[in-house]
């Protein structure tokens, strides 16, 4: 079945595709709670809107990771030993980011609440930056000889190609962090949001789109190229009903123009899955990079029961927990004394 790489080539995109868009706010407002939020009940207030869905938006990170592993093992190996580093640091901020959310609620001062802020901040920074230059050098190019290995030292990994992945994540996150403040919050924070998320939307998206303007022109793909130009114009409409006031249609324009620009980067590079900056003979694809066609089979038997459900659930998560919060539902903050006997 010659048609289960590809397959699982889409499946995967989708997977990064819908990490991107719902941790994407969730890195961006915890990004923000270092600097945004005037006072600690608005942090409260911001932690409030990602807390009922933060940890289920990870799943998708793991589950891209883990697909990649299963169905691409050769593009798996050569990405994950490639990038040790970067992928560590993104871990290690991931780790601290999970346990500030927890632990910022039981502080006993205003030491440890600061530490545990930046913890939050750092944290969601470090995750976004890291997951940018993966994705970045995913589509742009890592010195991999023929073996698959990485040639060149620790960093040989690090350069523009990597900044400009990390910047593009990271100012997708914040923007949509702010579309999403708005949509999710009510009073001086949601008017706040507005107009930062005015002010700042055309630079905040600049990176994702010389990214996606990069990758379209070293493939040079019209189909791609099809599809960033309607990724542009989906960000201009984002932008334009940002302007007036249109909440939730901004935020969906913004959906859209990631899936239309995640599309662009996949579309362009395929069916090249991690390409060599040595020689393109050298380039793994999803052909001499994929399992064996028995696994792919069956992980699309499992998958085809699967993510439909997944997808179920955290669509009830989200509408559930689907109203606005406001600086009044935030209780004051109240310390418990051990009873000693």
């Amino acid at each position: 079945m010659e048609w289960l790489p590809t397959l699982w080539f889409v499946l995967i995109a989708i997977l990064w595709l819908g990490y991107l868009f719902l941790e994407g706010f969730d890195l961006g407002v915890g990004m923000l709670m270092g600097t945004m939020a005037r006072n600690d009940r608005e942090r409260r207030v911001m932690l409030n809107t990602i807390g009922p869905v933060w940890d289920g938006n990870e799943v998708w990170l793991l589950t891209a990771g883990g697909a990649t592993f299963a169905a691409f093992p050769h593009w798996y190996a050569s990405l994950f030993s490639g990038l040790y580093i970067p992928l560590a640091l993104v871990l290690a901020a991931l780790i601290f980011r999970a346990v500030s959310i927890e632990y910022r609620g039981k502080a006993r001062g205003t030491t440890s609440l600061r530490l545990w802020n930046l913890a939050m901040s750092l944290g969601s920074f470090v995750a976004a930056f890291g997951v940018g230059a993966m994705l970045a050098l995913t589509t742009l190019g890592l010195p991999l000889n023929a073996n698959g290995d990485r040639v060149g030292g620790a960093f040989a990994w690090f350069g523009w190609e990597a900044v400009l992945g990390g910047l593009a994540v990271v100012g997708y996150c914040l923007i949509q962090a702010l579309a999403f403040l708005r949509l999710k919050t009510d009073g001086a924070m949601r008017v706040r949001s507005g107009v930062l998320l005015v002010r700042w939307m055309p630079l905040g998206l600049l990176p994702l789109v010389l990214w996606a303007l990069v990758v379209a022109y070293r493939n040079d793909s019209v189909i791609a190229w099809g599809l960033l130009t309607l990724a542009a114009i989906g960000l201009v409409i984002a932008w334009g009903t940002a302007k007036r006031g249109r909440e939730g249609h901004s935020f969906t324009w913004l959906g859209v123009a990631l899936v239309l620009g995640v599309a662009t980067i996949f579309t362009a590079v395929f069916p090249v899955v991690l390409p060599s900056t040595l020689d393109p003979a050298f380039n793994l694809t999803v052909y001499n990079a994929s399992s064996s066609a028995y696994t792919l089979k069956l992980m699309s038997i499992v998958a085809a029961f699967g993510l439909p459900l997944v997808l179920a659930y955290q669509a009830w998560s989200y509408w559930v927990f689907r109203k606005r919060i406001h600086e009044n539902h935030i209780p004051e903050v109240h310390q418990v004394t051990a009873v000693v006997k």
